[in-house]
């Protein structure tokens, strides 16, 4: 399915993400790389099969298998960087932060693609994910390699629409 398929399926209720999906994938701020694998990585957090497979198919015309591979990888490493760091804000006592994570994260250095680009991705996946602590330092990084504050949004709004169309979906399927 196209994301103009899947778009047309999206209930009036949802006419607004309708508008917005196609809006956000025609941004201008960021470039092709940039957007298709922001929608891979936010649309594999936000985790609805139709969404990702409609999702991907667009992104592969537009991503090197190795982009589409880091994407993927950046969804992967901050579905686990979240939750341990989130605990870590939520609790917010210094002795947690002290403690090694000991967890394996080399898909942050061995992702093959443009690190500036697997930052983006890390900081849109880390805005589905609610980590605060993660979308900081992930923006931090993105302002000091030069990415402007128009990118960082442009790739927010991305994730935004992909996790609301997702929840639409999953909505519908539950009601089906």
């Amino acid at each position: 399915m196209s994301i103009e398929e899947l778009s047309s399926k999206l209930p009036e209720y949802a006419k607004d993400l309708k508008l917005n999906l196609s809006s956000v994938l025609q941004q201008t701020e960021l470039t092709a790389q940039q957007l298709w694998g922001t929608a891979v990585a936010t649309a594999i957090a936000a985790r609805n099969d139709t969404l990702l497979r409609a999702v991907v198919t667009e992104a592969e015309k537009h991503l090197s298998p190795q982009a589409l591979h880091a994407s993927k990888a950046a969804a992967a490493i901050m579905g686990m960087n979240n939750i341990y760091y989130r605990f870590q804000h939520f609790i917010g006592k210094p002795e947690y932060k002290a403690i090694p994570a000991r967890l394996r994260m080399q898909a942050i250095r061995m992702h093959g693609s443009d690190p500036v680009d697997f930052e983006l991705w890390c900081a849109a996946v880390s805005a589905v994910n609610g980590c605060q602590a993660c979308v900081s330092a992930h923006e931090h990084v993105l302002r000091e390699k030069g990415i402007t504050e128009e990118q960082v949004v442009a790739a927010i709004k991305i994730a935004a629409v992909m996790n609301a169309v997702a929840g639409v979906l999953d909505t519908e399927a539950a009601l089906a």
